[in-house]
C-alpha cells in the first residue's frame, strides 16, 4: 500500500516562511513527477509547483520567486519551501506523486496539510 505523509503546515504571519514535506512510503518501485497543489475555501484545487525525477521544476505564476520545490530521491520525499507568505497563500496544501507499483504508474495524493497566513 502506498502512503503520502505530509507535514509542516501551520499558522504564520504575513512575510513569514514555512517548509512543507511529503514522504512516500510503501511497496513502490519508482517515484516520478511530484507536485504540490493547494485548495483555498470555496476555490478549485490548483497546481502550485511540480518537479520531475530529474529535478526540472515549474511554478504557478502566483508563487514564482517565493516558493521553491525540491526533492530527495533517496528518501522519496518532496519539499516546498514557502517564503514571503501572503494571506492569499492560505489553503490546504496537497502532495501528489506519480508512483510505479509493480508495472502500473498511478497518481497518489496525500491527506493535505493546512497553511494559514494571518496576523
Amino acid at each position: 500500500q502506498v502512503q503520502l505523509d505530509e507535514s509542516g503546515g501551520g499558522l504564520v504571519q504575513p512575510g513569514g516562511s514555512l517548509r512543507l514535506s511529503c514522504a512516500v512510503s510503501g511497496s513502490i518501485f519508482s517515484v516520478y513527477a511530484m507536485r504540490w497543489f493547494r485548495q483555498a475555501p470555496g476555490k478549485q484545487r490548483e497546481l502550485v509547483a511540480a518537479i520531475t525525477s530529474g529535478g526540472s521544476t515549474i511554478y504557478a505564476d502566483s508563487v514564482k520567486g517565493r516558493f521553491t520545490i525540491s526533492r530527495d530521491n533517496a528518501k522519496n520525499t518532496v519539499y516546498l519551501q514557502m517564503n514571503s507568505l501572503k494571506p492569499e497563500d492560505t489553503a490546504d496544501y496537497y502532495c501528489n506523486a506519480d508512483i510505479r507499483v509493480r508495472t502500473t504508474v498511478t497518481g497518489y495524493w496525500g491527506q493535505g496539510t493546512q497553511v494559514t497566513v494571518s496576523s
